[in-house]
């Protein structure tokens, strides 16, 4: 056999090495698919497709940046904490003009701590509170008209604090559930329950039950001591009313959400046999989006910061992962009570900062926050992919003397 000469071998080599690699099965497309590739995945692309409603946030209808603006119009004695205003109500439109309820403290002290507390002493924000509304015709400008819920004579329950309130609309009439507190808040004041009052116009006037409308759990079961945040919603003909319990303690107090419902604003309500059914979320956030119900779950426990999705109102799954919630949001809701199948979602509410400015005046403002989580809504600068922070955000969370402390003696130990 003769052998090549070397220069006939060259342009063979060359043009092999020109061909391009052929891309296999196993190469990731560099364009992300809208659908979930036929081909093997990592665990984390698989959540990326199966456990969010699209891979990328920003074509994601339940992701959202929140955007947030003072509200003016109302007055907080130039914020020496004698006045409070915090966990609004969902907002609701009704009379050519936009209604929202609130926590409304107004005292001779700031807050004092259960100890040095009295009658005219709050032990916390929210005790000796009445619920107060006010009215707005653009949202962002609102004029205070008093108080809705006063507390009660004693001895009925609520004669020491009303608040957390929500607003339900049902056959025309207005009702309002809320915590009614008989004992200062930390002594046993907060295992408070449900109360709830009822009128035929917004503006009132409110007749109070006098009855407590979700009763706690049984002896060692997860709602046995609270009944916080009752948050209705009308769904599959019925008042779907979310709530929140305190409970475990060990060594914080665990937040999770419960349901019940009822044919009736008044009871008796059912609680679901899967409570809790929400595992996260300090406050109660929800409302209709499609076929189901979306939750903000706002604070607290492993799923903290997401926005879940449930078809059926009970068993509900993450849909993203969001920053800077609003806390104890109050969205406006068209058709929180439509008894929709086609919830259109929301894009803006009331929620609330605490601690305004320090701890000796420790009180609460009422802001407006706005998103997109809506289906009629299209707004590219609500779906951006991060906020941005200056240095001194970051600075403000700085170490305490006691971490200082710890750090030093490590490294003394260093040394030795």
């Amino acid at each position: 056999m003769k052998r090549l000469k070397l220069s006939y071998l060259l342009p063979i080599l060359v043009g092999i090495l020109l061909v391009p690699c052929k891309i296999t099965a196993q190469t990731f497309p560099f364009i992300l698919p809208k659908e979930k590739p036929n081909q093997p995945l990592s665990a984390s692309m698989q959540r990326n497709y199966d456990n969010y409603l699209t891979p990328r946030p920003e074509d994601n209808e339940l992701y959202t940046q929140f955007k947030y603006t003072p509200l003016k119009g109302l007055d907080y004695s130039n914020h020496d904490g004698t006045v409070t205003r915090r966990d609004p109500s969902k907002v609701i439109f009704e009379n050519g003009k936009y209604y929202v309820w609130y926590t409304h403290r107004q005292t001779p002290t700031p807050p004092k701590g259960a100890k040095m507390s009295n009658d005219t002493i709050p032990s916390a924000d929210w005790d000796l509170a009445e619920i107060w509304y006010a009215t707005s015709v653009d949202g962002f400008t609102w004029e205070e008209q008093g108080v809705a819920i006063p507390r009660p004579p004693k001895p009925h329950l609520g004669h020491r604090s009303v608040a957390t309130a929500d607003i339900l609309k049902w056959k025309g009439k207005f009702y309002m559930y809320y915590q009614g507190f008989s004992e200062a808040s930390g002594t046993r004041g907060d295992d408070c329950p449900v109360l709830a009052s009822y009128a035929d116009s917004p503006d009132g006037p409110w007749t109070a039950v006098n009855k407590i409308i979700i009763p706690n759990g049984p002896k060692n079961t997860w709602d046995q001591f609270s009944i916080h945040d009752p948050y209705p919603l009308v769904y599959k003909d019925k008042i779907y009313l979310y709530y929140k319990s305190d409970f475990d303690g060990n060594p914080e107090l665990i937040r999770m959400q419960g349901l019940a419902t009822s044919d009736n604003p008044l009871g008796p309500f059912t609680k679901n046999p899967l409570n809790p059914v929400l595992a996260s979320g300090h406050e109660t956030t929800l409302f209709p989006f499609k076929d189901g119900i979306a939750a903000l779950t706002i604070k607290d426990g492993n799923e903290h910061k997401t926005i879940q999705f449930a078809k059926d109102g009970v068993n509900f799954e993450i849909a993203s992962i969001v920053e800077l919630m609003p806390t104890a949001a109050g969205p406006y809701i068209p058709d929180a009570f439509t008894n929709t199948k086609d919830g259109r979602g929301i894009t803006w509410g009331i929620s609330h900062f605490i601690n305004y400015t320090t701890w000796s005046k420790n009180h609460s403002i009422l802001v407006r926050f706005d998103c997109d989580l809506s289906l009629d809504v299209n707004d590219p600068e609500m779906k951006k992919h991060h906020v941005y922070h200056r240095p001194e955000v970051y600075f403000s969370q700085g170490l305490s003397k006691k971490q200082k402390a710890r750090i030093e003696k490590e490294n003394e130990k260093l040394k030795d």
